[in-house]
């Protein structure tokens, strides 16, 4: 799915995932419209980046940086199960009880943003620092995550914040730091202009329905067609 970042509208549909599907696609734009492309915002996957940097050489890359939080938070929980399993083999009742009781339905706490828990939810939290050290310090390192983000940095200034948290979070979130150590230059490319694909996640979610009136639509280019129409002739 191509979308005009400024617009906010599809401005194509492709029918399949691959770095050959998606060069031919774009090859038939022209390069007189490809050369004046200033910004392409993509998943962090290499075939987009390959594509782009073939095709759009002096267009700025900026990668997605929503899926390494879910990255993140996918390591948090891991560590959480983990510190249950763990709790669960100690022998001595008083503390297993005391581990397990303090744990027990804390994932939304641990996860959600955590200027969005309600006062049960941050009670919660409370319990889990108190019984799991290493997944308190992980839950401090997942929401300054979001906040080298969201804070109003720019440039140099969030490229050292997120080397900073680097430094900090590679003993707790391993994956996480290796995929943005691979992706560094297209994940603080963000801090230019702040570009996020937020408006993607919501025209994705428009997909789903349209797909669902039309019954999956066997015919791909239908289903291309009507996307295209809805975007651009809507009332």
């Amino acid at each position: 799915m191509l979308v005009n970042i400024d617009t906010g509208k599809i401005i194509g549909l492709g029918e399949k995932r691959t770095e050959e599907a998606l060069t031919e696609y774009l090859k038939h734009w022209g390069e007189e419209v490809l050369s004046q492309i200033e910004e392409v915002s993509i998943d962090l996957w290499i075939g987009y980046k390959n594509v782009a940097e073939k095709l759009m050489p002096q267009a700025q890359i900026v990668g997605d940086r929503f899926p390494v939080m879910k990255q993140v938070n996918n390591e948090l929980d891991e560590a959480r199960k983990e510190v249950k399993r763990e709790a669960a083999k100690i022998k001595n009742k008083k503390n297993k009880e005391n581990i397990l009781a303090g744990i027990a339905k804390s994932k939304y706490a641990l996860l959600k943003n955590e200027g969005d828990l309600v006062e049960k939810e941050r009670k919660k939290l409370e319990e889990v620092y108190k019984v799991s050290p290493k997944l308190g310090e992980m839950h401090k390192l997942k929401e300054e995550f979001r906040e080298v983000f969201e804070k109003n940095t720019e440039g140099n200034e969030g490229l050292f914040a997120l080397s900073d948290w680097l430094k900090k979070a590679m003993a707790y979130f391993p994956k996480s730091c290796q995929t943005i150590r691979r992706w560094i230059d297209e994940i603080t490319a963000y801090f230019d202009n702040r570009t996020t694909q937020g408006t993607v996640e919501g025209i994705n979610n428009k997909l789903k329905v349209i797909k669902r009136r039309g019954y999956g639509f066997r015919n791909f280019k239908n289903f291309s067609l009507r996307c295209l129409l809805n975007w651009h002739f809507a009332s």
